[in-house]
């Protein structure tokens, strides 16, 4: 019995080193391939030991494997200043292949990404008024599978789908909770559901969190807030270079922040809220009673929502007084929520984006922003023209190691990204300066740039956008 128990123990023991070894394995793996990945212009084997610690012999057996398993590549061999060339690695584009669908109330993406994040096809739908859950896992599978005869890809490629979806969310069932712009969407288990209907590994995670993740894969920054503005608004919070997510995995609920204590009524109970206040169908209302636009609007309409808004702002941006008060209004709102976050979090970046920033961001103008940073510190510079055909080595991806690809972020053509100018250390006022280097901007006015949770929180507290 004594030697049976030993040999048990033994076994045991064996298995769980065997376990923890193969786990050790795995990291390595993961921890040379993102080596890779961050690489410019490749990096070397001896270079990839210096960086991360591992014996030479070590990363030549891992880009060995790797290589065998069609993830990286040898390209060109560098010269040195002594000794024989060097042969630089790269990630191999078409070594692995990632479906995003990104579920939004006003309009449902899906993407196709090879390994280094570049786009392969992609493809927008309108979110039908009253989305039923079961009819949008179905329809979405279809759409999954069209894009990936589009894309001409081997199925077997396909490591799996991520969808990034409005909170609250519940990640470890895979359930949408109850998201307050999708009616009818109570404990959705979707992750399941559409792992049933693609036959492919799913991954469920909240909007603004997969953006800033995204973010911080694209942009390299190790604090920033990303601000979505889409039907409902959210922050995505990126913190000492970690993407928080809250012990729910639902933080970034900021509905109810409230920017103006006569403000609109909220069905939280409280005045002013920023979800409330901001959300398309208010603005769209705003703009018919106060004369901004000449027309009744359904407000139960999503699309009719969505057509007009897009309306309200090309009258703002042509004259109309009244229609641009309510969008000036929104962006003083805004404003006001990222320079709290921003200060309260020490955070030196903000980010916008989402679905309705193509349409908002005119009046993100360039002089509202130099009153934003005169008062509060924070730089959120205009957006700069189309930088897809430039050599980016100056911008900040570049500097800070990413691959030349960009990310798919939330299906929105166009994003500003600021730097929060620090206090003058003297007298903790802010900065004036015009300009703080590092200050970068990216603008895609004609392509969609990539994607890739509140259950404690009660119904009756939460504030119509998400």
């Amino acid at each position: 019995m004594v030697a049976e128990g030993k040999w048990w123990v033994s076994a045991s023991t064996s298995t769980r080193k065997a376990a923890s070894q193969g786990r050790i394995a795995d990291y390595n793996q993961t921890v040379i391939l993102d080596a890779v990945r961050r690489s410019i212009d490749g990096v070397s084997r001896v270079e990839l030991a210096a960086a991360t610690g591992l014996s030479a012999q070590a990363v030549t057996n891992i880009v060995r494997q790797l290589m065998a398993a069609g993830l990286i590549t040898e390209g060109r061999r560098a010269p040195i200043a002594r000794g024989k060339p060097r042969t630089l690695l790269h990630l191999n584009p078409q070594g692995q292949y990632a479906i995003g669908v990104h579920l939004d109330p006003a309009v449902i993406t899906y993407v196709i990404l090879n390994l280094v994040g570049e786009t392969l096809a992609h493809a927008r739908y309108t979110t039908p008024a009253h989305p039923d859950p079961d009819e949008v896992t179905a329809s979405s599978a279809a759409r999954i599978e069209e894009l990936i005869t589009e894309a001409e890809i081997s199925r077997d490629k396909i490591v799996g789908l991520g969808i990034a979806a409005p909170g609250p969310i519940d990640v470890d069932r895979g359930v949408i909770v109850d998201p307050p712009n999708l009616e009818g969407w109570q404990d959705v288990p979707l992750r399941d559901a559409l792992r049933d209907a693609v036959g492919l590994p799913v991954l469920l995670d909240k909007d603004v969190t997969a953006a800033a993740a995204a973010e911080k894969w694209y942009g390299g920054v190790g604090n920033f807030l990303f601000f979505y503005l889409g039907t409902g608004v959210g922050a995505g919070l990126v913190i000492n270079n970690e993407v928080f997510r809250g012990p729910t995995h639902n933080s970034g609920q900021i509905g109810n922040m409230i920017i103006a204590n006569e403000g609109i009524p909220c069905p939280c109970g409280y005045r002013g809220c920023l979800g409330e206040s901001s959300q398309p169908r208010m603005l769209v209302h705003l703009g018919v009673t106060n004369g901004g636009l000449d027309h009744d609007v359904d407000l139960d309409d999503r699309p009719q929502v969505e057509a007009a808004l897009v309306e309200l702002a090309d009258r703002a941006l042509h004259g109309n007084e009244a229609a641009r008060e309510v969008l000036d209004t929104m962006v003083r709102g805004v404003l006001k929520a990222c320079e709290d976050i921003a200060l309260l979090l020490d955070l030196d970046h903000v980010v916008f984006g989402g679905p309705h920033w193509t349409t908002l961001s005119p009046f993100f103008s360039t002089q509202r922003l130099a009153e934003f940073r005169r008062r509060h510190g924070i730089a959120v510079d205009p957006p700069v023209d189309d930088l897809r055909n430039q050599d980016r080595r100056g911008c900040r991806r570049r500097r800070s190691g990413q691959p030349r690809s960009r990310p798919y972020v939330l299906d929105q053509p166009g994003r500003t990204v600021g730097q929060l100018i620090p206090p003058d250390p003297t007298t903790r006022r802010p900065c004036t300066a015009t300009h703080q280097p590092g200050s970068i901007l990216y603008f895609f006015p004609n392509s969609a740039s990539r994607s890739t949770p509140r259950s404690a929180i009660p119904t009756s507290r939460r504030c119509s956008p998400g």
